[in-house]
Parts: structure tokens; C-alpha cells; sequence
């Protein structure tokens, strides 16, 4: 099977990457956050867990920089994704070196009007 907007996402591999090993109850959970049925929560906690590829429950700022990196590819400098993070996480309360955790997530997003659906053509 072939879904050509996975294939040019550029978080493909990062989300390949979280299937692993997934048994088909977790992939449905996996799934489900792209629901529109999905709270607002559930789709907070699948974000978090895009950014926290190691699964220890925190994300740092370099985590947050290799999505930054996968989504800006050559289109901004290293410099200039280090200056935007580093401002983002100042805008939001945090610094540099803070450990973010999925509570400090659900702060941030909490009011942010997430929409996170897909909608997959059946042919």
C-alpha cells in the first residue's frame, strides 16, 4: 500500500520510526489522533510523542531541533533554526535548557485551536 502524502511528509521516517514494533491495537491508538473524534488532548499527546524519540518522557531543545531540522530541511540555516526555537521557547516561558515535559506540551498547545485531521482518499 502506498500513501503518497506520507511518502512526501517530512516527518515520514520519525513516524515510521514510532510503528515499530506497534501491535495492531497500539497502531489503532496510534491512528486515532488523527480522528476528528479525537480530543484535544489525545492529539497534544501524539505531538509530544513525535518530539520525544527516545520515549523517556521529556524533550529537550536539540529534540525539538531535529523535528525543526526534518520540517526546514536546507531552507533555513542551522543558526537560523536555533535562533527561531530559542525564541519560541522564550516567547513560551522556557528556556534552552529546560526539559519539556508532556504537561509543559499541553500548556503550550492547550489553546491553540489544534486541528490535526487526515482525510485519506479511497480510490
Amino acid at each position: 500500500m502506498s500513501v503518497p502524502e506520507f511518502a512526501v511528509n517530512p516527518l515520514s521516517q520519525r513516524l515510521l520510526r514510532m510503528l515499530e514494533g506497534l501491535n495492531f491495537k497500539e497502531f489503532v491508538a496510534f491512528l486515532s489522533a488523527f480522528s476528528s473524534r479525537a480530543s484535544l488532548h489525545q492529539k497534544i499527546e501524539f505531538i509530544f510523542k513525535v518530539y520525544d524519540s527516545d520515549g523517556h518522557g521529556k524533550v529537550k531543545f536539540d529534540d525539538v531541533l531535529n523535528v525543526l531540522r526534518d520540517l526546514t530541511g536546507s531552507y533555513i540555516s542551522e543558526e537560523q533554526r536555533k535562533q527561531v526555537l530559542a525564541h519560541v521557547l522564550e516567547e513560551a516561558g522556557y528556556k534552552e535548557d529546560s526539559l519539556l515535559v508532556l504537561a509543559d506540551f499541553m500548556k503550550i498547545l492547550g489553546n491553540s485551536g489544534l486541528k490535526m485531521e487526515v482525510e485519506v482518499p479511497v480510490d
